[in-house]
């Protein structure tokens, strides 16, 4: 129990600290783009992870989740502080920040992707090939995830940037309590269902093209 346990983090803590990472610094450094410095000044667009880990989401949830048995895999980091006031056009810009998380975990996504077939077909490693599998997965799972659109999330954050004014302001009403919504949605099995797991499928077919 206690080697497996050490291999499953050594395999999977890399990727996974690397996917929430680089998903962070990729929001801080569209905000700082569109004119927020809010996240710049208080050190949060850097590629240091020990700026965005959250001991709870980044690394006991998906352990716990791990060891019992969970068809399904999330973690979270500390969220990248944004005025979106302060962005220099606020409902526009929106939606490139709260993209550039998830489509970094596409990219890296990708890149897994490439690693693995390089791996498999020059060295074999089963170790490299694990934590390749594990870069596949988790960027896959953090993209898909937050783009549920339901805001704090990424995805309800796009929303609310492309709604008209009236329903874009009548979503982001629901946002203290969107955290909830989506634990209620995810342990109905409803998210799992007809989010997570369709999209997921569709992305791995996606990234098998990068697998040669």
């Amino acid at each position: 129990m206690g080697n497996n346990l050490i291999l499953t983090i050594l395999i999977v803590a890399p990727p996974l600290i690397l996917a929430i990472t680089l998903h962070e610094a990729a929001h801080g450094y569209a905000a700082k783009y569109f004119g927020d410095y809010t996240a710049y000044s208080l050190g949060r667009v850097t590629l240091n992870p020990i700026k965005h880990i959250d001991p709870i989401g980044t690394f006991l949830i998906p352990l716990v989740l791990k060891l019992s048995g969970s068809p399904f895999l999330f973690g979270y980091a500390k969220p990248v502080p944004v005025n979106f006031s302060a962005l220099n056009h606020p409902k526009r810009d929106m939606v490139w920040v709260a993209l550039a998380g998830p489509a970094s975990n596409f990219i890296q996504a990708m890149i897994w992707s490439m690693l693995f077939s390089l791996i498999h077909h020059s060295i074999d490693n089963p170790f490299l090939l694990e934590m390749a599998k594990a870069g596949i997965y988790w960027n896959v799972v953090l993209a898909i995830f937050n783009l549920f659109p339901i805001p704090p999330l990424d995805g309800g954050r796009i929303l609310v940037g492309l709604l008209p004014y009236k329903q874009a302001r009548a979503l982001s009403q629901i946002e203290p309590y969107g955290f909830f919504i989506v634990l209620g949605l995810s342990f109905a099995g409803i998210l799992g269902d007809l989010w997570l797991e369709p999209l997921m499928r569709l992305s791995f077919q996606v990234l098998d093209l990068f697998i040669i």
